[in-house]
């Protein structure tokens, strides 16, 4: 498979000696398939081909898990095309894992649980979401190289790495993060979104890899149905772990042209709470912590406020 030109961006130095694996780790695909089933299998069947070159190479890849919703299962009952894709190439070139979930994270939950319990110390298990726009020219580019991305777990020694695709300042997950995530995460979290923020502008990002010894303490925490990545970066800072970014490119997973008005506000709604259950967690052994949180929580709703206003204006 093709190796990108530009490997990663690495911003926290490693103190001391680098500790290899005891063994050289394998990588273990986890595919994300869509949770709205497409009428047109033409990004997926890019997506395959990638999942077969690597189900073709067992020494380096583990077998390759797809984790599949029910609730997109059942919808498709009777549909010859999704059942003839599903049979004659999904479980061809992987395990499937058929799971009833909330949200995709919760998919994420399920298909990284497996990966970790078929692996062990020094393995890397690598997320691959299934909704971006693969057909596409620039989407077959970046399925070429995206191999790199659990790679640089493996040869940087590093704890996870975050896939961050390319957009333009105008784009509706830009303004999304950058008004609603990036916003809430400096009013509760105000260091670590700092740190964060060194790393990447993507700190939704569906593309991660992560090391089998991290992904373990991650898996045993309280995980969330939404925005777990944002709480996966942020149990990393907390523990002071190796955080790497790949520079994935131009790819979308939005298929119709934005984010609608509505969906960008459930996003920004479900941030905030997210970061709020995770603030209470590790705060409320201090006597002062309620004090403390109803002042966060009332900057934080103005900051929602501000955010739905002005996704309202450029979205609506």
């Amino acid at each position: 498979m093709k190796k990108a030109t530009v490997r990663t961006l690495v911003k926290r130095p490693v103190a001391g000696p680098v500790d290899l694996p005891a063994r050289q780790g394998r990588i273990h695909p986890v595919v994300i398939y869509p949770f709205r089933n497409p009428e047109d299998y033409s990004n997926l069947e890019q997506l395959y081909r990638l999942v077969a070159r690597l189900d073709a190479e067992p020494c380096k890849y583990a077998r390759p898990i797809t984790v599949v919703d029910r609730k997109t299962h059942a919808s498709m009952v009777g549909n010859a095309v999704y059942h003839a894709f599903r049979t004659g190439t999904v479980a061809v070139h992987s395990d499937i894992l058929d799971a009833w979930c909330v949200d995709t994270c919760q998919m994420w939950y399920s298909g990284l649980g497996l990966a970790y319990e078929k692996g062990g110390p020094g393995d890397v298990c690598w997320l691959i979401p299934g909704d971006f726009n693969y057909g596409s020219s620039t989407g077959q580019e970046v399925l070429s190289r995206l191999h790199d991305l659990p790679e640089i777990i493996l040869e940087l020694n590093q704890d996870v790495c975050i896939g961050e695709i390319a957009t333009d300042h105008g784009n509706s997950k830009q303004l999304i993060d950058t008004y609603g995530t990036f916003a809430l995460l400096y009013n509760w979290f105000p260091s670590e979104a700092q740190e964060i923020r060194q790393y990447t502008e993507r700190p939704r990002s569906e593309f991660f890899a992560i090391r089998h010894e991290f992904l373990g303490e991650v898996l045993r925490q309280r995980w969330f149905a939404y925005e777990q990545t944002v709480v996966t970066l942020l149990s990393a800072v907390f523990a002071d772990k190796r955080i790497s970014r790949f520079f994935v490119g131009h790819i979308s997973d939005l298929l119709e042209g934005r984010e609608s008005l509505t969906s960008a506000l459930q996003q920004v709604e479900r941030t905030e709470r997210v970061l709020k259950t995770l603030w209470r967690e590790r705060n409320q052994s201090s006597p002062d912590w309620l004090a403390r949180y109803r002042v966060l929580e009332s900057q934080s709703e103005e900051i929602r406020r501000t955010a739905l206003t002005i996704l309202q204006n450029l979205l609506g």
